[in-house]
């Protein structure tokens, strides 16, 4: 055949080439899915290193391998965030690790990470409320919900709006204690203390966030937010808007311990909406204040008056140059009811999580 392969030969290499194609095809597409496969694997697999600032104990631990918790590296870290007061321990919940992988993964973290407190036994938190009026009855930390933390050469501020920026759980920010630090937790999705509208914008320029600021009108976006939380699919609290602090609030819900935890006057809502817990809860802290109250009340009641001044006598006495004793008026007994010792206290806001 003139110009050309025979029409045996043509056909023949024409079908060999067409396989050895296919394959290199089918290779690339194997390669780039195994590629792709492993940069997913790459980025599942979380290390974290601390150090405790109390226990002066160190940890680096990966907790997630390929995507999947590393069981024992768990148990390591309920050990090494175990109450340092009384050597307790319990079972951390593990997505806060991941929230706090994130935030140092935000901030650019080069060093260990400085815990203050992380889990926090019953006797411990009872031992802190009766030191602060700060610590919450039922605490994060005392459900393995919660750390407390600085990275060395990170500005606490920048850790704050990391964890903001997440929309995860709740983000307390204590810049003047002892030792300053970022509150992290998995509960509800909150913020203490309150930042202003112009704050809270600046963090979130485009308003898409359903953390609400002090004066309780959400950011312009955040019904948008809210359905990003939603889709999510976990379940996750929300702050929904409300009024800024009440005069209670303000008053008693007053920091003054170094590892304290406040929630505000927030009501808490599921998908947007305040739940009848939440509504409970708000029922309580005001009746609490009203008993308060109540129980000042009747301290007052309790003070004897003075005398009233008689009624205008009808007989006059002359006064005379001798003296005349005068008997001393009787002391009068003013029975005074034994008040149980929780009675006075003042009840925080802070007591409705």
């Amino acid at each position: 055949m003139a110009g050309g392969f025979p029409r045996g030969i043509g056909f023949d290499w024409l079908s060999r080439t067409s396989v050895r194609v296919s394959l290199a095809s089918l290779l690339l597409i194997a390669t780039n899915a195994r590629s792709v496969h492993n940069a997913t694997a790459d980025g599942d697999t979380r290390t974290l290193s601390f150090y405790h600032t109390h226990s002066g104990e160190d940890l680096t631990v990966t907790f997630k391998r390929n995507g999947r918790y590393d069981e024992a590296a768990l148990k390591k870290l309920n050990y090494f965030l175990r109450d340092w007061r009384s050597q307790d321990q319990t079972t951390m919940d593990r997505r806060l690790f991941d929230i706090v992988w994130e935030v140092y993964r935000d901030v650019d973290g080069k060093q260990p990470i400085k815990i203050i407190s992380a889990y926090r036994s019953p006797a411990t938190n009872a031992m802190l409320r009766r030191r602060s009026s700060g610590v919450a009855r039922h605490s994060q930390h005392m459900q393995g919900h919660a750390m407390d933390f600085f990275i060395p050469g990170v500005p606490l501020e920048q850790i704050r709006f990391a964890g903001l920026r997440l929309q995860r759980g709740g983000v307390g920010f204590y810049p003047t204690s002892g030792s300053p630090f970022v509150h992290l937790d998995v509960g509800s999705i909150r913020h203490w203390p309150r930042m202003t509208h112009d704050q809270l914008a600046r963090v979130f320029p485009d308003g898409r966030t359903v953390h609400v600021p002090s004066d309780g009108k959400p950011l312009k976006n955040y019904e948008l937010a809210l359905a990003d939380i939603q889709r999510r699919g976990n379940g996750e609290d929300v702050a929904a808007p409300s009024k800024s602090k009440s005069f209670l609030a303000s008053l008693f819900g007053r920091k003054t311990a170094d590892d304290e935890e406040e929630v505000g006057n927030d009501d808490v809502a599921r998908g947007g909406k305040v739940t009848q817990v939440a509504m409970a809860a708000a029922d309580k802290a005001k009746d609490a204040a009203q008993a308060t109250v109540n129980a000042a009340e009747k301290v007052l009641e309790r003070v004897p008056l003075p005398r009233a001044k008689p009624a205008g006598a009808t007989t006059y006495q002359v006064a005379s140059a001798e003296p005349k004793a005068v008997p001393a008026p009787k002391p009068q007994q003013v029975a005074l009811r034994p008040m149980p010792a929780d009675e006075n206290a003042p009840q925080s806001p802070i007591d409705i999580i």
